[in-house]
């Protein structure tokens, strides 16, 4: 591994690496591996690439992303047609994206807290993202139900919320109550995850859900193409409710 560049910040110390075998870059903050892609900015994460299939599914036209690090979903979606606004309370995640991970210029960039823009903001979208860690976890006002309120007021009526969720094993129940959480908000709240597999990304979704299928590879990356087809064939739609509902 090589060391691109490390900057000290408020939220802990970004690093970027690159892998010399594969050229691919590495987005760590806080000891925590938050971005990874090819030379073009292609992610090289499974969930990454299972929320891309799914907004391209939902045919998403606006897409909001709360979290940006390495910026490579925003990356994939621009390459698609679709218009992404990104918003990361550390300014230099948009600086090293920009530098290292490709972000184009169209994506729209602003510093801001997750919570704190959704009240400020009047504009709707057709699917919200929410990948927002610092470090190992997500900030309590991130996962909130007054915080999953502010984002349904934001979705236009066919509009998608997609959350990322770290996931230890098969007995971490994180995902379990983020879709707990969810469904008081929302009517139709699904589960996507690779039961079985330690220490993994499921995606917890909400709003108008009910007809995606589990997604499959549409823009591969020039590493690791064929391991990433394998992680998103192991995933599936979990029954998340409890049996006697």
């Amino acid at each position: 591994m090589i060391t691109l560049d490390s900057i000290e910040t408020e939220f802990g110390t970004i690093t970027i690496f690159k892998k010399k075998a594969t050229s691919s870059i590495t987005y760590e903050q806080g000891g925590c591996s938050q971005s990874e892609a090819d030379r073009n900015g292609i992610s090289l994460a499974s969930y990454v690439h299972a929320i891309f299939g799914l907004i391209i599914q939902a045919k998403a036209r606006k897409t909001l992303m709360i979290g940006c690090a390495g910026g490579t979903l925003a990356t994939m979606l621009v390459q698609a047609g679709i218009k992404v606004t990104t918003i990361d309370a550390n300014p230099f995640s948009f600086k090293l994206a920009k530098e290292y991970f490709c972000l184009p210029e169209k994506v729209e960039c602003l510093v801001a807290d997750g919570k704190s823009f959704l009240c400020s903001d009047t504009k709707y979208y057709d699917a919200i993202v929410i990948d927002a860690y610092h470090g190992d976890h997500v900030p309590a006002h991130l996962k909130s139900l007054a915080f999953y309120y502010l984002v349904a007021d934001r979705l236009s009526p066919k509009g998608s919320v997609f959350v990322n969720v770290h996931v230890d094993h098969d007995l971490d129940r994180h995902a379990v109550h983020t879709a707990e959480r969810l469904s008081n908000v929302f009517h139709d709240v699904r589960l996507l995850d690779a039961q079985g597999k330690i220490s993994r990304n499921a995606i917890v979704m909400a709003g108008a859900v009910s007809h995606l299928n589990v997604p499959r590879l549409i823009l591969a990356p020039s590493v690791d193409s064929h391991g990433i087809e394998s992680e998103l064939a192991a995933m599936e739609f979990c029954d998340w409710r409890p049996s006697f509902l």
